[in-house]
């Protein structure tokens, strides 16, 4: 059986997805991290083996985790310093910072010893590009592609710096766009990435059990989001990417940013938690009303919930993201001159080690460019309505996995009707 066999999520008719948390126990199957990893290249390996490459070399650190189960950390992710290739006749190779290749040399058996290097282009400009760092690595990537025969081929970068790309290509290496192969191979996830992405809803879980007992008049927003994002380190998230936090008049239009506004009775209030555990990220927002909701708000929320549930029901292999995107209101008839302008609001996107995954599902693109949604497909959806009032709106998200009886809901803190915090 292949890894990715074995790696393929069950039928919902069986049981329910896992959320087990961090303990590695010898008595329960959990997150099988030898399966995870094999899958993750195999998929890798195939989706390469499908294209016209030779070799993916990879800057992005979602895809070097994908391909060679690496981190160091989320102080490196804005650097471009470290790298990794695959080449069709090869195994991963890692390029770290200084002694993260050593350590990786005494804590990662599932990579060849003499494929983990010490690699460093330069720290965005910080070293200028006349020191040669760029030269050096292209040349390194030259000698490998040769040694594993697939020199004669293009390679594929996912994001590159321009003195990189000259690089390479005065090595005489042809360089084309290898994200594409790379989000083929990520589209489909396995029962442990699954397993992954659902514990790290059930943080979330937690974390808004939080925010509707704290949320009350005079507290701030931000307040919120410290203490959410100490809740999650405190849970073990690996990283706290982002939390909205949006009340009263700011919730219209959507500012996609938190505040220092102090939280008032009547405040319609909306939060989207995005963090990471084990690589693997959440998408999830949830509405709430302080004390006491009225009408506009109540029936904002009744039509948000209306359209995230017309497009849950579509959450089925084999059909296709304009029969979802076309469930979706026009952006005129919510208040907007242009789908490019309410981009985000009305959306679907699939979340995994990145948290706008393929396929990515809107009217400003699935109308024209539909994609077929597959079992084992980790898909969130989100939905936005403005309020009558014309300042408080709702906005509700579901992360759904889509299995061959249909979809599957792993976000579950109470959504089906507005929720009041604090009611009075």
């Amino acid at each position: 059986m292949s890894a990715v066999e074995a790696g393929t999520p069950p039928s919902i008719a069986t049981r329910p997805f896992a959320s087990p948390g961090g303990q590695t126990v010898d008595w329960e199957e959990r997150v099988n991290p030898d399966r995870l990893r094999a899958y993750r290249l195999e998929r890798s390996t195939v989706a390469l083996a499908a294209s016209d490459l030779g070799a993916l070399l990879l800057f992005d650190f979602n895809n070097i985790r994908y391909i060679t189960s690496t981190h160091i950390g989320e102080w490196a992710r804005d650097k471009m310093t470290r790298y990794a290739l695959l080449s069709r006749g090869g195994t991963p190779h890692i390029w770290d910072f200084g002694s993260a290749a050593k350590h990786h040399r005494l804590n990662c058996p599932w990579l060849r010893q003499e494929n983990i290097h010490a690699g460093m282009v330069g720290l965005r400009g910080a070293v200028a590009a006349d020191a040669g760092l760029f030269r050096a690595a292209a040349r390194e990537i030259r000698d490998i592609l040769r040694a594993e025969g697939a020199a004669d081929m293009p390679i594929g970068v996912d994001i590159v710096e321009p003195p990189m790309l000259a690089a390479l290509e005065a090595e005489g290496i042809r360089v084309l766009d290898g994200q594409q192969v790379m989000l083929n191979a990520r589209e489909v996830k396995s029962i442990d990435e699954i397993t992954l992405l659902n514990t790290a809803c059930a943080m979330v879980d937690g974390a808004y059990q939080l925010i509707s007992e704290q949320l009350k008049p005079g507290i701030r927003e931000n307040q919120l989001v410290a203490n959410v994002t100490q809740y999650l380190f405190e849970q073990g998230s690996e990283h706290v990417d982002n939390i909205n936090a949006v009340s009263g008049e700011r919730c219209s239009p959507h500012p996609h940013v938190f505040s220092d506004r102090l939280i008032r009775p009547g405040d319609q209030a909306f939060f989207d938690i995005i963090h990471t555990y084990v690589g693997y990220k959440t998408c999830y927002y949830r509405t709430f009303v302080v004390g006491k909701a009225n009408d506009a708000q109540r029936d904002a929320y009744k039509q948000a919930r209306e359209w995230i549930d017309a497009s849950i029901e579509l959450m089925k292999p084999g059909n296709t993201t304009d029969q979802v995107a076309n469930v979706w209101p026009k952006a005129e008839e919510f208040g907007f001159s242009s789908e490019m302008e309410c981009f985000g609001l009305q959306f679907g996107h699939s979340v995994g080690l990145f948290l706008h995954e393929r396929p990515i599902i809107s009217r400003l693109n699935s109308l024209e460019h539909p994609v077929e949604l597959k079992a084992g497909m980790v898909i969130a959806l989100e939905t936005y309505c403005p309020a009558s009032d014309g300042f408080s709106a709702a906005r509700i998200e579901e992360e759904v996995v889509i299995t061959a009886d249909g979809p599957q809901i792993i976000t579950r803190f109470p959504s089906q009707d507005l929720f009041v915090a604090n009611e009075y």
